[in-house]
């Protein structure tokens, strides 16, 4: 089985430019690639599920707070994604509450009742992590403009045979949501000289492919990342959907390693 790593990019004019995909398989990196737009990212994973066993982790929120999918009037995740695909762009255009970081639209007050996290953000949060709300749509840090641009690709994925977990169980080809962070470590990435440090004392990364792990930013989180997922294939091999009553199953998890 290979493994897949996919820094994404909410910015469509970006996208060619900062994507990076990384594949790997035990105990090494095989490639870094660029130059994918987000439907050459979507083309690629077809393919690759076409030719052989492979998982893939793209770093975007596959959904949204449950109450949120509930106002809505969405019972499901499918339903979700049908929403996004029509009301996204607007949603984004707009910025308006639970919305924010769009020019000056300020984070909206806190209501518990409407929760700005995921509960597998909220657990990410309790362990020390740091991931933003979905509803960040602008600004440091905002992962909101590339998950509504991502989820209508989730949706057409699926459609073509590709399991998405936690909603399904996995499959010979299956997608899930990764936070690079968890795979990275703290080294300040923002540093080219600290991401050379990093990768070029990592024995699973070849001389060759040094110079487009450090590139970037993107680069290096698609790298490390594509390597994480690829010691636990097992693990991902044996992921099962979340349970009906539990929140994951339209909320979406993150995908971390066990302990």
């Amino acid at each position: 089985m290979e493994a897949i790593a996919v820094d994404w990019s909410g910015d469509a004019r970006a996208a060619r430019r900062r994507i990076r995909m990384a594949s790997a398989v035990p105990g090494r990196l095989v490639e870094v690639r660029a130059g994918l737009d987000r439907d050459g990212v979507a083309a690629l994973l077809r393919e690759r599920a076409a030719s052989g066993p492979v998982v893939a982790g793209l770093d975007f929120s596959f959904a949204l707070p449950a109450w949120f999918a509930r106002e809505h009037g969405c019972a499901d995740v499918a339903a979700l994604w049908d929403l996004v695909g029509r009301e996204g762009e607007r949603w984004l255009r707009e910025c308006r509450p639970p919305f924010w970081g769009r020019g000056a639209t300020p984070r909206p007050p806190l209501d518990p009742a409407r929760p700005p996290f995921r509960v597998t953000e909220e657990a990410a949060r309790a362990d020390g992590l740091a991931p933003s709300s979905t509803f960040q749509v602008g600004g440091a840090g905002a992962v909101g403009t590339g998950s509504l641009r991502g989820m209508p690709h989730l949706a057409r994925l699926r459609a073509a045979g590709l399991a998405v977990w936690p909603f399904d169980d996995a499959g010979a080809a299956t997608l899930m949501e990764i936070y690079p962070r968890v795979h990275t470590g703290p080294v300040v990435k923002r540093s080219p000289a600290a991401r050379r440090e990093a990768a070029g004392s990592d024995p699973r990364i070849p001389a060759a492919l040094l110079d487009d792990v450090v590139a970037t930013e993107d680069a290096f989180d698609a790298a490390f990342s594509a390597l994480a997922m690829a010691e636990h294939l097992d693990e991902l091999g044996s992921l099962r959907a979340a349970p009906p009553e539990r929140p994951e199953a339209i909320e979406g998890a993150l995908w971390r390693p066990r302990p």
